[in-house]
């Protein structure tokens, strides 16, 4: 059955005009009215809502909104967030949807004094929008419910900034536990963050976090974490953290 993201208010019983997305593409599907599709949004009642075509017209689909599908228990895991030293060409396009596919509850996208794409403006406003449609395709593909938010991107110092006052760490089990991807010598294993409270991740871009980004990190309550002997590209890094954490 095919599936899409739907922002509109989803409930049984109604009949709903599509948004132009999702219509757009019942149209190049060239589904019929009487044909199901399966429809998930943001609202508060989760899982998905079954849906059958009623009205096709030449550029509008009306659908009657059926049965609710509640999300799978094990959708419900520890939120995982993501901070991301931004990598070059379509890098980042390919750590969105892997991550979106794997769990991830959000993603900030960082600039730091390595990264080699930098954005800002209208440039940056396009991308943001790029990489949140990446996210959208993803979750229809992958059969999750729920769209990652993808923030605006700041520069690491902005980000740090903008953090809360850590109230807890690997050893504390309580608040925030939040890890820092590093090469350093004296990393904790990522066995040390099986928890159940949310985990925020920090990773570089290409050549990494620079020493004195790691020491501010680590200053703000980030503790630095090890994936292993092995150097991890920085599109692979999060995603490996996110595979070991939530599969």
């Amino acid at each position: 059955m095919p599936r899409f993201y739907c922002p509109a208010p989803l409930a049984t019983g109604e009949l709903l005009d599509l948004p132009p997305g999702p219509a757009r593409h019942v149209q190049v599907l060239r589904m019929q009215p009487g044909q199901t599709l399966s429809l998930f949004g943001d609202g508060a009642a989760g899982g998905s809502f079954e849906a059958t075509i009623e009205r096709m017209g030449r550029s509008d689909v009306a659908v009657r909104i059926g049965a609710h599908q509640p999300d799978d228990p094990r959708a419900a895991m520890r939120p995982v967030h993501l901070a991301v030293g931004m990598p070059a060409n379509d890098r980042m396009d390919w750590l969105i949807e892997k991550a979106t596919e794997l769990g991830m509850a959000s993603l900030q996208p960082l600039t730091t004094e390595r990264s080699v794409l930098r954005l800002s403006g209208d440039r940056a406003d396009k991308k943001i929008a790029h990489w949140r449609g990446v996210a959208v395709a993803a979750c229809e593909q992958s059969g999750r419910n729920h769209v990652p938010q993808v923030f605006e991107v700041k520069s690491l110092s902005e980000w740090l900034r903008g953090l809360p006052q850590a109230q807890g760490q690997i050893q504390g089990r309580q608040g925030q536990v939040r890890g820092l991807l590093s090469l350093r010598a004296n990393a904790q294993r990522l066995s040390a963050f099986e928890a159940d409270t949310a985990i925020h991740f920090l990773s570089g871009p290409e050549g990494g976090l620079s020493p004195a980004e790691e020491d501010a990190a680590i200053a703000c309550g980030f503790t630095p974490v090890t994936l292993g002997p092995r150097t991890l590209r920085a599109e692979t890094a999060p995603l490996a953290a996110l595979a070991r954490l939530l599969c």
